[in-house]
């Protein structure tokens, strides 16, 4: 009988060590949208633009209030993708176009190539936009295993198409090759599908996945059909007075509904229960004809491409079982370079992160988030352009504007508001989402009071009249503005007057951080880039000698002079 004594005695130490069992590494799913308003998701507040599959994660998960972003495009990837801030990647001046002879630096290590020394399979559906110029630029020579999607920074969502500077060209890839068969396919469709295929196909038992899906939408399109849309979706819209407004809603929509067929996805391939899903978009949204868009960061100031709250302030959501603390709103301050170290900590590099931590900018805010601890991020430069004469940082609670861009036409307030009464927000709509469906399956989605708790919580105000502090004018000549963004996120009242102590230790960390940076990369047009010396496309035309354009140009002589 000693035996059966000894079993009972051990029983207890092997479920233990069972129980103890690491995890798998999770799934990583980050969905990145383009140009989309702090305020055209429901989760901040506005009943215009349904978004249940975006808002049904958001409640289930950790709304990011204090997340910021780079203010245009390209900046924003490379600082994703970097974990260095724009200025240390010679990022950190507007858009890498079509026709420039760069990208993102060679040398720099990128999200999918850390990954993969972790044991993941990286695959992109969607916009590239750091550098196609040579191929060794493109996502299949830096980590990643497929892509479907466009190398550019926008497109026409049906042909494909892209006008730069009186330049036309197509630029769809599967892989390397032009994807001639996606013409008059859906963009937003073409970037689910591909996704969903690559979810499918995931062999589980060859590591984690880590899928980037980076939309082309809410970006406008070319100027002579900028919000294209199917006409189904725009008709659904048609609470939506202004037509524009509208379409640009439609976009948004079909991009809602491309989350939940992700996230059903993953509940079908039994990956969801070890997923870390994140939303964000990738800079504010261009407001009221900025762009031809018609987006809304309602109530913040700005607009995409400005400094202020509204260009740099994102939407943006994290979602996953591994949350021990879901549910709720987030106040920790976060920049979009954290989310590498974050990442890489979430799937087990902490011996990489060791010696990673003094050659980026971004901090690991896993165990903040998991845990609901304080964030260890304690400032944020927003950017430095010295050639615009722009900068912004924020320390702690207070934020430093210097100078401004576009000459200030664009430093108001935009709407629209949206419908902001809480009651015209459909509760039902999130439950009957697929996203909402498959949290619901695995008991994650919150009950309906505490959906109208969280959604209240993320819902930014602006204070109504102060004594304190006076309007801000930015231009390249004027003194810096300062806000105390905690009680003024819509940066209303100037306080630099009140606390001159203050801007001047936010004015030496700017000039702490400029004194790192390096030069702009940008780089005037190569006149071997026209399409149309390529059949009609964009393609990676650095990697051609001059003579090759005779197989499409017949005239050499012609590249050398456009």
């Amino acid at each position: 009988m000693w035996f059966l004594w000894l079993i009972c005695l051990l029983l207890p130490i092997i479920d233990a060590a069972e129980n103890e069992k690491p995890t798998a590494k999770p799934n990583i799913i980050f969905i990145l949208a383009d140009d989309l308003g702090f305020n055209d998701v429901g989760f901040h507040g506005s009943a215009e633009i349904p978004t249940p599959n975006i808002d049904a994660l958001a409640y289930s998960g950790i709304i990011l209030n204090r997340y910021y972003v780079a203010p245009i495009c390209t900046p924003s990837r490379s600082a994703l993708m970097t974990g260095k801030y724009p200025i240390h990647t010679g990022m950190q001046h507007t858009v890498l176009y079509a026709a420039e002879p760069r990208g993102l630096p060679l040398e720099e290590k990128i999200l999918p190539q850390y990954l993969n020394e972790l044991g993941y399979t990286s695959h992109i559906a969607g916009k590239w936009h750091l550098g196609h110029w040579k191929l060794k630029y493109t996502p299949l020579y830096r980590g990643f295993s497929s892509h479907v999607g466009f190398w550019s920074g926008h497109q026409d969502y049906n042909d494909h198409t892209a006008v730069e500077n009186n330049q036309w060209g197509l630029d769809m890839r599967n892989g390397t090759q032009v994807a001639y068969d996606l013409h008059g396919h859906y963009t937003t469709d073409v970037i689910t599908d591909q996704s969903i295929k690559v979810i499918a196909n995931h062999n589980a038992t060859k590591g984690p996945l880590f899928l980037y899906v980076a939309h082309a939408a809410c970006h406008s399109s070319n100027p002579y059909n900028p919000l294209p849309v199917p006409d189904n979706d725009v008709i659904k819209m048609s609470h939506i007075p202004n037509y524009k407004r509208r379409k640009f809603a439609a976009m948004v929509s079909k991009m809602d509904d491309s989350v939940g067929q992700i996230v059903d996805q993953l509940r079908k391939s039994n990956m969801l229960e070890n997923s870390i899903i994140i939303f964000s978009s990738d800079n504010g949204g261009p407001a009221q004809g900025f762009n031809l868009n018609f987006a809304s960061n309602y109530p913040l100031k700005g607009v995409k491409n400005t400094l202020w709250e509204g260009g740099v302030r994102a939407a943006g959501l994290m979602w996953s079982p591994l949350l021990k603390k879901s549910q709720r709103v987030s106040n920790q301050t976060m920049h979009i370079v954290d989310w590498l170290p974050t990442l890489l900590e979430a799937a087990g590099g902490q011996p990489a992160l060791a010696n990673l931590s003094k050659q980026i900018d971004g901090q690991s805010i896993w165990r903040a988030l998991v845990q609901d601890k304080a964030s260890p991020r304690l400032n944020v430069l927003h950017n430095i352009d010295d050639i615009w004469g722009s900068a912004a940082i924020s320390v702690g609670d207070w934020k430093l504007v210097k100078g401004t861009n576009y000459r200030g036409s664009w430093d108001g307030w935009y709407g629209p508001a949206g419908e902001r009464d809480p009651r015209l927000y459909d509760w039902q709509l999130v439950g009957r989402s697929r996203a909402g469906k498959a949290l619901e399956a695995l008991k994650m989605l919150p009950s309906r009071a505490d959906q109208q708790r969280i959604r209240a919580a993320a819902t930014v105000s602006c204070p109504g009249q102060s004594s304190q502090g006076t309007s801000c004018v930015a231009t390249a000549f004027s003194a810096p503005c300062l806000f105390h963004i905690r009680d003024d996120p819509c940066e209303q009242y100037n306080l630099a007057k009140q606390y001159p102590e203050v801007v001047n230790a936010l004015m030496a960390e700017l000039e702490r951080f400029n004194a790192t940076a390096v030069p702009p990369s940008n780089k005037p047009a190569d006149p071997r880039a026209d399409p149309r010396f390529w059949n009609y496309t964009w393609t990676n035309f650095g990697d051609y000698q001059n003579n090759d354009l005779d197989t499409f140009s017949g005239d050499i002589t012609l590249a050398k002079t456009v």
